[in-house]
């Protein structure tokens, strides 16, 4: 008995019809994702809503207010590039720059170098109370440099300070140090390296970590001592670390203010103007609104120059290792 075959089209898979309104369901994942991200929008709204305020809006005034002869008070006038133009003609500016110069060139190695110094002391295994030794050095990082700046006054006030004091007892008498044009820049650079080394030398102190110890002592079995495990080995090794902590202080040393308004006010004769000092002269004493926004601007773009060189010298890094 034969079994007779039908032919004709082949039967098509199944496919749910489309709802009304030609539109098919969303899958579960895409819905999921929706919502996540909604959610997330959510929660990051007032925060975004704050930089928006508080942040953003001001830094597009200022920009705006770069261009105006805007004082606070009164109808501010369109004046296009000419606060600009007085930023690198007006001698106040360039005194205040020259200060800055300076100051970073006071602060910047010397900040670098006593945090190098401490970071390899305390990476040594063998020193005993090392984490007490790490706190109580990273401590003046978290004062504020204002009441830093103020006690520091109080410390080296050649009337009631405990600095001339001692010095005194040994047959050193510095004098008025805030009030020397010669003194009172390294002294206002000085609290700026005792409130920052701090940070840095755990910086470095996360740098030497990551150097295997292999390498130390397969130098010792070659004989190398210790000057030249830390020229050959730390030093190189240290490269990334070293290249982003003068950066950082760079940076930090172009907005130097706090105590510099605290301890000095800008002088003495004009001394410790530093070009922040100058925008706030500008700014809020002289009502000069426009050429403080303006200066403001430079100096952000200085800062954001020397972020840009942070930034190739290590990519450059990351491509040759």
């Amino acid at each position: 008995m034969t079994t007779a075959q039908t032919t004709g089209p082949r039967p098509r898979s199944f496919r749910a019809p489309a709802p009304l309104g030609g539109r098919r369901p969303t899958p579960r994942g895409a819905r999921s994702s929706g919502r996540s991200t909604r959610t997330a929008l959510a929660f990051l709204a007032p925060a975004l809503v704050i930089l928006g305020v508080f942040v953003v809006w001001p830094m597009v005034s200022a920009l705006q207010m770069s261009f105006t002869d805007a004082s606070g008070f009164g109808q501010a006038e369109w004046v296009g590039w000419d606060n600009y133009v007085r930023i690198f003609t007006d001698a106040d500016v360039r005194d205040a720059v020259v200060n800055t110069v300076v100051y970073a060139v006071l602060f910047t190695p010397t900040a670098v170098v006593v945090a190098l110094a401490l970071a390899l002391l305390l990476n040594d295994p063998r020193l005993p109370f090392r984490g007490l030794f790490r706190t109580a050095l990273f401590l003046p990082f978290i004062i504020s440099l204002a009441v830093a700046a103020l006690a520091w006054s109080y410390l080296i006030d050649p009337q009631v300070g405990l600095l001339h004091y001692w010095l005194r007892g040994v047959g050193i008498d510095l004098g008025n140090v805030l009030q020397d044009p010669a003194l009172a820049m390294p002294a206002v650079a000085l609290v700026a390296v005792w409130k920052n080394f701090g940070f840095y030398m755990v910086i470095f102190l996360a740098g030497l970590q990551d150097i295997p110890g292999s390498l130390y002592e397969a130098a010792k079995m070659d004989g190398a001592g210790a000057w030249s495990r830390f020229r050959h080995i730390t030093l190189p090794m240290l490269s990334n670390t070293t290249a982003f902590v003068l950066i950082f202080a760079m940076i930090a040393a172009l907005q130097a203010f706090d105590q510099i308004y605290v301890m000095t006010g800008g002088g003495p004769y004009g001394s410790t103007q530093t070009v922040v000092m100058e925008i706030y002269e500008s700014g809020f004493r002289q009502l000069e609104l426009g050429f403080a926004s303006a200066l403001s601007y430079v100096l952000l773009l200085a800062t954001l120059l020397l972020s840009v060189v942070q930034f190739v010298f290590f990519g450059r890094r990351e491509e040759e290792s």
